[in-house]
């Protein structure tokens, strides 16, 4: 069977990679210099490329070792093995460029070093998936697979079960479940083998790889003592944290010098996702701010000879990790609105000029939030900012209602697209705001700014 062998496959792999990168670095070289294009100092000895492989190869396979790529992973997604491989390859050659300096003896093509530097990522990374693509075919006909046993009696151990029934590919089968409370003869779907002091006997019983311990918070009074039920056997053993009812963001685990971390709200925003989001952010708003400008200059006429000047409404806003900035409107109130202090604005708004109710049909008003956006002081899409004002008493009277300021505000959001604006359960919209967070991808804003574009064309004031 495939499992017995795994160390042996790892091993494979690895020589299979070092392979790949040996194989690149010549392709690199022969397509530089003997694909017809000019090499005006002549083309060097392939001895010589040859020779920097004693020094590329052990470089790309420590950090490829270091990145944890040949540990086994059976529950890691393909996009995470392939965000390592990029990881690993950057690092090389951030390496390897490092050690050049002290090499002044020869020099290497710059085109073969990027056409190397480009490839090897693309190749590692196609190998995986082709690997995947195996293994799959191979655990749908039996082989290679592995067999677990959850320990645990709520919704903890229902998550972990749901998350392997969802990924087939893994080749993880649970083959039961231990719970202390039941009623029951089975629980999600599986058997329920016995209770934690069964422990042993399940064990004995069928064949089990792992136990994953899937305890309450409740609970963790009888972790003790499973594990020292399991201290003479030979199964691998598996912490679920119970962290459901905390972890209200994206978490993360960190090595600390050996010590685990477990970040609870961690912003999906960083590294290459906020490099990412401001540049579809800076694009995004320069060109829809040079498409309307010309009729920025006639609705801000239409508001001057409506109701007089300011053009501009301006008001402090909470935003990016609670600090503050200027939003702007176009005005669509008397200048005397907010006389009595800041209020929320209503659908059939008193306060409203004539003409600022045409723009507040249309967002109009809004456009010019498009320059906060371009400063960077809000994102195209993300959750509505709050006045400081509401801000005070919504932190006291909603929970993880500040979790909304893990990313910049936005425009629109996920919250606006589905009607929840202005005088609404600020409840539904903080309930929206953090699903927002918690799944943000590129592919989401996009879909929310069509919402958004779809709901203005079908007359819905979702600002």
């Amino acid at each position: 069977m495939l499992y017995r062998h795994g160390e042996v496959f790892r091993s494979l792999l690895m020589a299979t990679d070092l392979v790949l990168v040996a194989l690149v670095w010549l392709g690199a070289y022969g397509l530089r210099f003997y694909t017809g294009l000019e090499a005006p100092q002549g083309t060097p000895p392939l001895a010589d490329y040859a020779l920097a492989l004693v020094g590329i190869l052990p470089i790309y396979g420590l950090m490829l070792q270091r990145q944890g790529l040949y540990q086994p992973k059976r529950l890691g997604s393909f996009w995470a093995e392939a965000a390592e491989i990029g990881w690993a390859a950057a690092g090389a050659v951030v390496l390897l460029l490092a050690l050049s300096f002290f090499v002044r003896s020869f020099s290497f093509s710059r085109a073969v070093v990027a056409i190397f530097t480009i490839s090897v990522p693309v190749v590692l990374v196609a190998l995986r998936l082709g690997v995947r693509s195996s293994l799959r075919v191979a655990r749908s006909r039996g082989y290679n697979q592995r067999f677990a046993l959850v320990v645990g009696n709520g919704r903890l151990a229902g998550e972990v079960i749901a998350r392997i029934h969802d990924r087939p590919s893994s080749g993880l089968q649970v083959v039961g479940v231990l719970a202390d409370q039941r009623a029951e003869s089975t629980r999600h779907g599986l058997p329920i083998l016995g209770g934690y002091a069964d422990l042993k006997q399940a064990l004995s019983g069928k064949r089990v790889d792992h136990v994953i311990l899937a305890l309450e918070s409740a609970e963790a009074d009888r972790l003790e003592k499973v594990l020292a039920d399991l201290d003479d056997e030979v199964v691998s053993v598996m912490l679920a944290p119970d962290l459901l009812h905390i972890a209200t963001l994206r978490s993360s685990v960190e090595n600390f010098d050996g010590l685990p971390i477990i970040h609870l709200r961690d912003s999906p925003l960083v590294g290459w996702a906020s490099v990412q989001k401001r540049s579809f952010d800076i694009v995004g708003s320069a060109l829809a701010l040079a498409v309307a400008l010309p009729a920025l200059f006639v609705l801000g006429l239409g508001v001057v000879v409506s109701s007089g000047l300011p053009v501009l409404y301006r008001q402090k806003r909470m935003g990016l990790d609670g600090g503050m900035f200027t939003l702007l409107k176009l005005r669509t109130m008397r200048r005397d609105a907010e006389g009595s202090g800041p209020g929320w604005s209503k659908r059939e708004d008193t306060r409203r000029t004539r003409f600022g109710a045409v723009l507040r049909r249309f967002s109009l008003d809004e456009l010019p939030q498009l320059w906060n956006v371009l400063k960077g002081d809000m994102s195209l899409v993300g959750p509505r900012p709050e006045q400081p004002e509401f801000i005070r008493e919504f932190r006291r009277e909603i929970p993880s209602y500040m979790l909304r300021h893990k990313v910049k505000s936005g425009m629109t959001g996920w919250a606006q697209v589905h009607g929840l604006r202005g005088d609404t359960s600020m409840k539904d919209r903080i309930e929206h705001d953090i699903y927002y967070i918690q799944h943000w991808s590129m592919a989401l804003d996009a879909k929310i700014l069509t919402m958004t574009i779809w709901s203005v064309l079908r007359d819905r004031n979702i600002s």
